[in-house]
């Protein structure tokens, strides 16, 4: 019988974004240029003998931890909160450096896909997947392009993270072209500042369409009914950072209205600098498609880059 996760938040994430593995990835890529086979041989055997040494938490540590604590949560004979699946392109066996650390760290992880070399992507819909979080940038703009679902690019963890309330998952977001799509972004590119302000205030009771993160958002909105708490006392906060201000706001609380969505926290910035909200809020990640404010955010709070489709014009209008 299969297990039906549709009410289930499942997160994919690499060894990469879990797991400190620079130092391996060094000893492989710099040997990759000169001799592919070489370098396989070598990374194999830079893994086997350290396959019992420790590992340092990556990016996406902080973020799993709090995720997998609300499965105490979990209502009796019903599908699982939270389910977290590790996808690396590790064979098994250097994979099991991998599996030793979360073993160490008593993470309660029971799904991996090790594909010895072999892009993961194709597996995430097979896993239902609704977030995969990595360090490679091809593979999360495959995931974006295909629309198979949210993908962030990790950056390196922030050099000192406040500690967060126990028992809880903050997770705040972008707006134009992460949640919500990129029409009114590629306004403001275009048109400039007041012509889409005019846009948004015009269109204020107009929903806007549903970018690449929508679809994880309603699952966290799920997360929430399914939990035993209102959703005003709910463990899962939800903050969506944007650089909008008046009178473009209006439409962007219409449009979580309109689907449905409960979020606790909005700022509305006016092109202000994010980090020191972020660092007020402290979410376990931050999601934003600019690389400045990426940028900046990663310094004081874990951070991922959202790839605009390759076919956006905004990679021009960024570029």
């Amino acid at each position: 019988m299969s297990l039906n996760l549709s009410d289930t938040l499942v997160i994919g994430i690499s060894a990469t974004a879990l797991f400190d593995l620079k130092e391996a990835d060094k000893v492989f890529r710099e040997k990759y240029s000169q001799d592919k086979e070489s370098a396989i041989a070598e990374y194999r055997k830079y893994m086997l003998e350290r396959e019992d040494e420790p590992l340092e938490d990556g990016t996406g540590m902080p973020l799993v931890k709090a995720l997998l604590h609300l499965n105490k949560y979990q209502p009796v004979d019903e599908p699982p909160l939270i389910e977290v699946v590790v996808m690396s392109r590790n064979s098994p066996e250097t994979g099991i450096r991998v599996l030793q650390n979360i073993r160490t760290k008593q993470l309660k992880i029971t799904r991996h896909a090790f594909t010895g070399g072999e892009s993961v992507i194709d597996y995430l819909e097979a896993f239902d997947v609704d977030l995969f979080l990595t360090t490679t940038i091809k593979d999360a703009q495959k995931v974006i392009d295909g629309k198979t679902c949210a993908a962030a690019i990790l950056k390196d963890p922030p050099e000192s993270h406040k500690k967060i309330p126990e028992g809880q998952l903050r997770i705040a977001f972008d707006g134009d072209a992460v949640l919500f799509d990129e029409s009114s972004e590629i306004v403001y590119k275009s048109e400039g500042l007041a012509s889409f302000n005019r846009n948004e205030d015009q269109q204020q009771n107009q929903p806007m369409q549903e970018g690449p993160y929508a679809a994880l958002l309603k699952k966290l909105s799920r997360l929430q009914e399914r939990l035993p708490f209102s959703v005003e006392f709910s463990p899962v906060r939800i903050a969506i950072v944007t650089a909008r201000n008046a009178p473009a706001e209006m439409r962007v609380i219409k449009t979580l209205r309109h689907w449905g969505v409960y979020v606790d926290e909005i700022f509305f910035l006016g092109g202000m600098e994010k980090t020191q909200i972020l660092e007020a809020f402290q979410p376990h990640i931050f999601f934003d498609d600019q690389e400045l404010h990426v940028e900046h955010a990663s310094k004081v709070v874990p951070s991922g880059k959202v790839p605009h489709p390759s076919s956006s014009p905004l990679n021009k209008k960024n570029g």
